[in-house]
């Protein structure tokens, strides 16, 4: 199996596991993610998810260039969904928050999946690069469109002309990066942010998230006056009123999701 996939706690925990090919994604992984994403979108007892990659060296190197099946082109720009590669990078209609658990290189597609998630956690021992100029192809999946939005300008239009490496440390200052830890501390890391995203009403974080990806392009009134379905739901939910009574009580709150 080319992706591992784990629920336990609420948490969804999705891997990508081809770590002879540096966890570079086929078309078989692209698929079996499509169908991830959709379960987990179809399951609210999940409030989180963990994206990562096998071992130690790369989150993900992106499209395995040795994938015969794969398109390429005019074709291929033209095929892309509303949510791109690993069908995550464009961010797509992915409701659930998304933690990127960044073990190593995040490469090309690799990077566009990180780019497409919600906080990025990253070993210290991490590296981002968009080297489709190098093998004559463009980074299509998001990364000429949002990494220009996402960090300062120039510097995105120097990884992507160039293909040159940026360190996780370098990336945290550009503010793409949450957290940077020792790779031994990755884990704990990640598990701390996936705690505090629990200790949250998930109907709230899901309209936190459905409001900040669905108006970055507005203004702030007309953002203001955006209306989502998260939104509707989380201001009627009865975990506005738990959460509330709780502060209240002095005790923690009970979220029910709904």
């Amino acid at each position: 199996m080319s992706v591992l996939f784990n629920v336990e706690d609420h948490v969804a925990r999705v891997t990508i596991d081809r770590p002879d090919r540096m966890n570079a994604m086929d078309s078989a992984t692209q698929t079996r993610l499509a169908e991830i994403w959709e379960e987990i979108e179809a399951t609210p007892e999940i409030r989180c998810v963990v994206l990562t990659g096998s071992g130690d060296r790369a989150f993900s190197a992106g499209a395995d260039l040795k994938d015969d099946s794969s398109m390429s082109g005019v074709d291929y720009w033209k095929d892309i969904s509303a949510t791109g590669f690993g069908r995550i990078a464009l961010r797509g209609t992915l409701t659930t928050p998304v933690i990127a658990r960044i073990n190593g290189l995040a490469l090309g597609g690799g990077l566009e999946m990180a780019m497409g998630c919600d906080i990025l956690i990253a070993a210290d021992t991490a590296r981002f690069g968009l080297p489709e100029a190098k093998v004559g192809r463009l980074p299509l999946d998001g990364g000429m469109v949002t990494l220009p939005r996402l960090i300062p300008r120039n510097i995105a239009m120097g990884m992507m002309m160039t293909g040159r490496m940026v360190s996780a440390q370098d990336m945290a200052g550009y503010g793409l990066v949450n957290a940077v830890v020792p790779a031994a501390d990755l884990d704990a890391e990640v598990n701390r942010w996936v705690a505090d995203i629990l200790a949250s009403a998930p109907l709230s974080v899901k309209a936190i998230k459905a409001t900040a990806r669905e108006t970055a392009h507005m203004s702030i009134h007309e953002a203001y006056q955006h209306e989502t379905p998260q939104l509707i739901a989380a201001l009627q939910s009865e975990d506005a009123d738990e959460g509330v009574a709780a502060f209240r009580d002095k005790r923690a709150p009970v979220w029910r999701g709904k």
